[in-house]
């Protein structure tokens, strides 16, 4: 199944200004009452496609994310593949969905796109062991771009500035609830133009075991996110590009970037 988030374009439609969820159907929408990781059920409306906007899937109390994840990716930026996952946390202000702005920030001269495969929590989970087996607390996998503000993530020392800024986090454009992460294609284009490609068979960790390991230092909800890490190819962004991640078996998150606003 295909979970998504919408607001239908028709002013009105909606009761709900932050969207409701809905199943993607064959070239329609069909809304669904509650959210995919708890009690829900099929509605009885539908939406053309192209009558809805799609927001961020998500609504996560946490956006944990994995760095140095693929060897090539850690290499190109000067680093090592760390013994054990080296994570970090993007604050959910930062979340956006699929067509909405990557606004650029007057205190970064060097942003960058990111193109990662994203797991969506469906079930509380805590202190896993590595007999449990961690895919019942998985709802599904979604497409997410961990825009980065390179030159702060390097002068800070820490990432929380330079990974935290508004509209630093798309995701979506849905949920995918049938896919088997294990090797699958992550690809990033700018403008059309291919920058990032890598199976996630490439990982040094892979998503089973973060689920295991991030587990173990905090508590994961329903609803919450873990970025897996990006390829190799990160680059940067400048006002008016189009940013493209897509995930084999998912789909693409498309959005343009903005220059700063104030």
């Amino acid at each position: 199944m295909r979970f998504c988030r919408f607001l239908p374009l028709r002013a009105g439609a909606l009761r709900s200004s932050s969207g409701v969820y809905g199943l993607v159907e064959i070239g329609q929408i069909r809304e669904i009452a509650g959210a995919p990781w708890g009690e829900w059920s099929r509605g009885s409306r539908t939406w053309p496609l192209a009558d809805v906007r799609l927001l961020a899937p998500v609504e996560p109390t946490k956006i944990v994310c994995v760095g140095r994840n693929y060897a090539a990716h850690a290499a190109e930026l000067g680093n090592e593949v760390p013994g054990e996952p080296l994570i970090f946390l993007k604050p959910p202000s930062s979340l956006i969905g699929p067509g909405d702005p990557i606004v650029l920030t007057r205190y970064s001269s060097r942003v960058e796109h990111e193109g990662e495969l994203a797991v969506v929590i469906g079930r509380r989970c805590a202190h896993l062991s590595d007999a449990d087996d961690p895919r019942p607390a998985i709802l599904g996998y979604t497409c997410l771009n961990d825009v980065t503000a390179r030159d702060l993530q390097k002068s800070d020392g820490q990432w929380t500035r330079g990974k935290g800024f508004d509209t630093f986090c798309p995701v979506g454009p849905h949920i995918e609830t049938e896919l088997d992460p294990q090797d699958v294609l992550v690809e990033t284009h700018v403008n059309g133009v291919q920058r990032q490609s890598a199976r996630t068979s490439l990982m040094a960790f892979p998503v089973l075991f973060l689920m295991r390991w991030i587990s173990r230092m905090m508590t994961l909800f329903p609803g919450d996110v873990i970025a897996t890490g990006t390829p190799a190819g990160v680059g940067p962004l400048v006002a008016h590009d189009v940013v493209e991640v897509s995930v084999e078996g998912i789909g693409t998150l498309r959005n343009m970037v903005h220059p700063p606003s104030g």
